[in-house]
């Protein structure tokens, strides 16, 4: 039966009739895109990019006066048996300041002169520094200072020595961030490898999917660049860019492979082979793409400057894998022919031709249907149900999810140094690792006027019980703003320091500087940032999970002409979805088998979390259901009873959905072995999520509901009606005629 030609099946057959223009094409670009971005270098978010609210208008009144606050530092000295007044405690502080001086790199020392910086108990003292230059390469280089505090501390065996601030917590975290990706990267090339010659037992086939993913990702490593000087991205992005495009970028050729072994199994030249999987596999490979793009788009409706980063990494990386897949793989395959198969793995070969043999494939009988699947035909009212309950039951912890910014105590592991050392100060000194700083802005920041507003804040701060003693004022006469310095009761993130910041924001402030005329005056500070940036999310919830089950909605039914199909396919995810939310909720807020993945209940979700997994998800989700549902309709189109059909589909698709889920859940869950917490809650989310969806979802779920269905998935309305291109498929069991069908009834 000849089939109409849509896009996927014409770039499929230009690709194989122009093998060598294709396969040179494909690396003349990937090389041109990656030199240009690198020549271009990537341009990375700065502070304020970051911000939202009145924490993020605080940073751009700072940010537009050309006043870029320096990084900020504070050096720990604590002694269980000297005081502060005591000679060798003050020795230590004496040889520490100098240390500091010695390295030209800080500015602003302050030494525990004051009672401010003393302890309590007089057994622990600050010193407060800045890092001279840009704070947002502070980072980069603090090391000298660490370096000389550490030499200190060793010469005063006495006194023991730690440093925390912005520098040092951004560092800690970037070279946690550093060494995890660099091994998340190199596991999951081999780990994906595995898979791969599990599935094919032919190292040619394996190393074809690999080959293509990781161009595909380079070539988008140096698109990013390119943009990134229209959009700014987070220094993260190229790292989860790359394992995304491995995920997506082996499932694609994967589809694509499978399709056309399995016609070559079914005694089809390798050419009608390669035509066929072009218009199936090929065109379900683009649907899938532009699925997971339109639902990454979302994420320009959050409203924070760091998602859009993110979107826009993620559709690069997938426009162009989808292109390498269907330009550059269909010419490999022309190309290598048979000799795709080389490379045999002895034992996986002979498995497969086995496995092949069991199920018929290249005999044109039918297949055998596992255990699983004659229940599902058999009972699909009860195994819909069953599972169900059973995602409902992993969903439900996700009704009392808590979202919070975490800080760098929570996001590292408490056995890390800096986390260390930043709940020591807490403890000695409640507020002072995450003061609170309030920006004001005012046409006279020297008038007598302002001058009484801000001895009055500090009066009034000190008495509400809400704040530290050690209040700051940094004035700035030129750009009339000055810097309110406040430290917060608490311990800097908890519901005591959140009632601080309420009231800082909603009377201190306004009661005192806010109230003088022409005057601006906004709270800033790692809990006013998280506090802006949780309220944004939740604002941009709607409008992005509107938005992307709207077009995921249009895309499904412009793609099966089936309402009932795309209805269906937003619910089966919403499930996959919710399911995910709930094991993130168990397992990191409550601490439910948080020991399997090395770490422990934090009592939140990282705030930015549950919309990326949102977005995440139902993009990728669509790649297994475009490929499972398209199978289904290709059968019934070729005349089987939707019942056939159904069976059909589940059958020849078992196979490949589940070997490209493992390969989702292996890369994902590499992002759960890294030190950092909120990866740790993406990977486990993600690959949760895949491994149900790709099993429970596509396996027991889908079918059974289609099966309850019966011939209303295929019902639409006259303006959807029209004539679908028929493609040549493998055998369909049953009795594949239009009269069987009707009278089947289903």
């Amino acid at each position: 039966m000849a089939a109409k030609r849509n896009l996927a099946a014409a770039l499929g057959r230009w690709s194989a009739e122009h093998r060598k223009t294709a396969v040179f094409g494909w690396l003349v670009l990937v090389v041109l895109v990656m030199t240009l971005g690198s020549s271009a270098g990537q341009v990375n978010l700065t502070e304020a990019d970051y911000g939202t609210g009145d924490s993020g208008r605080a940073e751009r009144i700072l940010q537009d006066a050309g006043l870029t606050e320096p990084a900020g530092e504070l050096i720990y000295i604590r002694s269980d048996e000297l005081t502060t007044d005591s000679p060798r405690f003050a020795q230590a502080v004496a040889d520490t300041t100098d240390a500091l001086e010695a390295t030209g790199l800080v500015t602003r020392v302050r030494t525990p002169d004051t009672t401010e910086l003393v302890s309590a108990d007089k057994h622990a003292a600050l010193i407060q520094y800045d890092v001279k230059g840009d704070p947002d390469t502070a980072a980069d280089r603090v090391q000298p200072v660490i370096d000389a505090v550490e030499k200190t501390d060793a010469a005063h065996q006495d006194v023991t020595l730690g440093q925390y601030g912005a520098a040092t917590g951004l560092k800690a975290i970037n070279d946690s961030l550093g060494k995890d990706f660099v091994r998340a990267e190199y596991t999951a090339l081999p780990v994906s490898l595995g898979i791969l010659l599990a599935v094919f037992g032919a190292l040619v086939a394996a190393l074809l999917p690999i080959a293509l993913a990781v161009t595909a990702c380079v070539g988008a490593l140096g698109l990013l660049a390119l943009t990134s000087h229209v959009v700014p991205v987070d220094g993260m992005t190229n790292s989860m860019m790359f394992l995304m495009g491995l995920a997506v970028g082996v499932d694609y050729c994967l589809f694509y492979l499978r399709r056309q072994r399995e016609e070559r199994e079914a005694g089809r030249d390798n050419a009608t082979a390669l035509r066929i999987a072009a218009a199936t596999s090929g065109h379900s490979v683009l649907i899938s793409g532009i699925t997971v793009c339109v639902a990454m788009a979302g994420m320009f409706l959050s409203g924070l400057t760091v998602f859009e980063g993110f979107a826009i990494a993620t559709i690069e990386v997938v426009v162009i894998a989808v292109l390498g897949s269907m330009t550059v793989l269909p010419a490999l395959m022309a190309m290598l022919g048979d000799r795709i198969g080389a490379g045999r793995i002895p034992f996986l070969g002979r498995r497969r031709a086995r496995r092949a043999a069991a199920t018929g494939a290249g005999s044109g009988t039918p297949r055998r249907d596992s255990v699983l699947l004659r229940g599902v035909l058999a009972r699909p009212a009860v195994f819909a149900v069953l599972a169900v309950a059973f995602l409902l039951a992993l969903a439900a912890p996700a009704l009392g999810m808590k979202t919070e910014k975490l800080g760098t105590d929570k996001l590292l592991p408490k056995d890390n140094p800096t986390v260390v050392v930043s709940q020591q100060i807490e403890k000695d000194f409640p507020g002072s690792p995450a003061p609170a700083s309030v920006i004001v802005k005012a046409t006279d920041i020297d008038s007598a006027e302002m001058k009484r507003a801000i001895a009055d804040f500090r009066a009034k701060a000190v008495a509400s019980g809400q704040t530290g003693k050690a209040i700051g004022v940094t004035v700035h006469t030129k750009e009339n703003i000055a810097e309110l310095s406040v430290p917060l009761a608490g311990n800097g993130s908890d519901a005591t320091s959140r009632k601080a910041l309420t009231t800082l924001r909603e009377s201190l402030v306004p009661d005192t500087v806010g109230k003088v005329a022409g005057t601006t005056a906004l709270v800033r500070g790692d809990l006013a940032f998280s506090v802006d940036y949780n309220d944004q999310l939740k604002k941009s919830i709607v409008p992005v999970f509107a938005f992307v089950l709207g077009v995921t909605f249009l895309l499904m039914l412009f793609s099966f002409r089936s309402p009932v199909i795309a209805l269906t396919s937003i619910l089966l995810n919403l499930l996959s979805v919710g399911a995910a939310y709930g094991v993130m909720t168990a397992v990191f807020q409550h601490g439910w088998g948080a020991s399997l993945v090395g770490t422990e209940g934090i009592g939140a979700v990282e705030s930015w979390m549950p919309l990326f997994v949102f977005v995440v998800l139902f993009g990728l989700s669509m790649d297994y259901h475009v490929f499972v549902v398209s199978r289904i309709r290709e059968a019934y189109d070729l005349g089987a009873t939707t019942r056939d059909a159904i069976a059909h589909g589940i059958r020849t698709t078992a196979g490949v959905v589940t070997s490209a889920g493992l390969i989702m859940v292996a890369v994902f869950a590499v992002f759960g072995t890294l030190e950092m917490q909120d990866f740790k809650q993406l990977g486990v989310g993600l690959a949760v999520a895949v491994l149900l969806d790709a099993t429970l979802v596509r396996a027991v779920l889908l079918p059974s509901v289609m099966l309850l269905l019966g011939n209303a998935n295929w019902a639409a309305p006259k303006f959807l009606r029209k004539s679908r291109p028929a493609t040549p498929a493998g055998p369909v069991p049953a009795a594949p005629t239009a009269p069987a069908r009707a009278a089947a009834g289903r």
